[in-house]
């Protein structure tokens, strides 16, 4: 099982815990859970006039071996509006435009979209089973 948990912030907001979404889905292969700004095909949505957030932005995907990835899809742009943070146990790193990376099993982390041009961020808090 894969649990997720949005909270968009505004730069002023930082740390709020209210308007959190949440969505999980089964470790079985094929499973998948989105982030992004189209509501007909993404589970977790921030506000709409977020366009740092691309319409399909984060794919979850859960492999035949029943392990999570994690990727920040290409969009319609060359560079994107904002950039993308992982963060496990405590350490930061960045994910490449249209990288793949694997979530820990039994372990749980951050993916946070931050806006470029402002303080505004997208968080998305996982755990996964182990």
């Amino acid at each position: 099982m894969l649990e997720l948990t949005m909270a968009s912030l505004p730069g002023a907001d930082e740390g709020a815990t209210a308007g959190m979404l949440m969505a999980d889905a089964p470790s079985a292969p094929g499973s998948v859970l989105r982030v992004g700004r189209d509501r007909s095909v993404c589970r977790l949505v921030p506000p709409d006039d977020w366009l740092f957030v691309s319409r399909t932005h984060l794919e979850f995907r859960c492999g035949t071996d029943g392990a999570w990835t994690v990727t920040w899809l290409r969009g319609s742009h060359p560079e994107p509006a904002s950039e993308v943070r992982l963060t496990v146990g405590g350490a930061p790193s960045l994910l490449e435009y249209g990288g793949t990376v694997p979530l820990p099993r039994g372990g749980s982390g951050d993916v946070v979209i931050q806006d470029r041009a402002g303080p505004r961020s997208v968080n998305v808090g996982f755990y996964q089973e182990g």
